[in-house]
């Protein structure tokens, strides 16, 4: 039988104002709300990024920690908070997100233009990050915008060993102005390329290419993050009504792949994610 699908869903992002989408969830009440109805749908885990009482991006320790709570009190989800924040974030202030207490974490593998700014992860903020992630057993997923990032975990790995948990999930970033295409040819390339430790895989297509990406992942045994974080739009010129309806559709595609949707539960063995 084909393997269960884990979904992640991306609600919010660092980079769409709410002004221009007013059904983003930016506020605790519509983040919580809006990770039960995408839990309600089939995903097993939430991709998180806090706004502050004015909408804004931040990493204000005090919110993440009452976000994490609130998520955990509300759902099953496996909790993953983002590391990277907004690209403007200092990197001292990403490497606090773990204070937090997530289940998992975002690790990014390397430094990634992105449109017309500059996504820092030096390498030794990453090596501090990963080892915080180890000692706190904390989950990482590890975010690879590029081969250049493939080949970065191999050394990683190879250094530092495994995580925590003992599982390697990593997520394939992709069509981002900047980083590598959404593309089979490109997919293909860095799967092939991943380290033997990688145990799971999940894409992400980054606007237009969230469709090729999702169904390419589907054909090769990898996972989905899907969520308005990624994409605005259902269908050309249609927008995004919820980050359940973007769920659904993943659901509707898995299926197709003979691939039912995963379990927060069967997530967090997938995942190796510690019991808090």
């Amino acid at each position: 039988m084909p393997a269960p699908l884990l979904i992640t869903v991306a609600p919010t992002g660092a980079e769409t104002d709410k002004a221009d989408c007013p059904q983003l969830p930016t506020t605790l009440d519509e983040l919580v709300a809006t990770a039960r109805d995408c839990e309600a749908a089939g995903a097993a885990m939430i991709h998180v990024h806090v706004r502050d009482g004015d909408h804004r991006p931040t990493l204000d320790g005090g919110l993440l920690k009452e976000t994490v709570a609130a998520l955990r009190e509300s759902t099953d989800l496996v909790v993953q908070l983002s590391t990277g924040g907004s690209v403007h974030d200092p990197l001292e202030q990403r490497l606090k997100v773990l204070d937090a207490e997530p289940d998992s974490c975002s690790l990014t593998m390397g430094t990634t233009n992105f449109g017309d700014d500059v996504f820092m992860n030096p390498w030794p903020f990453v090596v501090e990050l990963y080892q915080l992630a180890q000692e706190r057993a904390v989950a990482p997923e590890f975010e690879l915008f590029d081969l250049g990032q493939v080949h970065a975990l191999t050394r990683l790995l190879d250094r530092y060993g495994l995580p925590a948990g003992g599982r390697v999930h990593v997520d394939l970033v992709m069509g981002v102005p900047g980083g590598m295409d959404g593309t089979a040819s490109a997919m293909v390339a860095a799967v092939r390329d991943l380290p033997a430790e990688v145990t799971s895989w999940s894409a992400t297509g980054i606007g237009r290419t969230t469709l090729p990406v999702m169904l390419g992942s589907l054909s090769m045994g990898g996972h989905l993050r899907v969520g308005m974080e990624d994409v605005l739009t259902i269908s050309r010129g249609v927008p995004v009504e919820s980050n359940a309806q973007l769920v659904r559709r993943a659901v509707e595609a898995g299926t197709v792949a003979q691939r039912e949707p995963m379990s927060p539960a069967q997530a967090r063995e997938l995942l190796g994610v510690t019991p808090r």
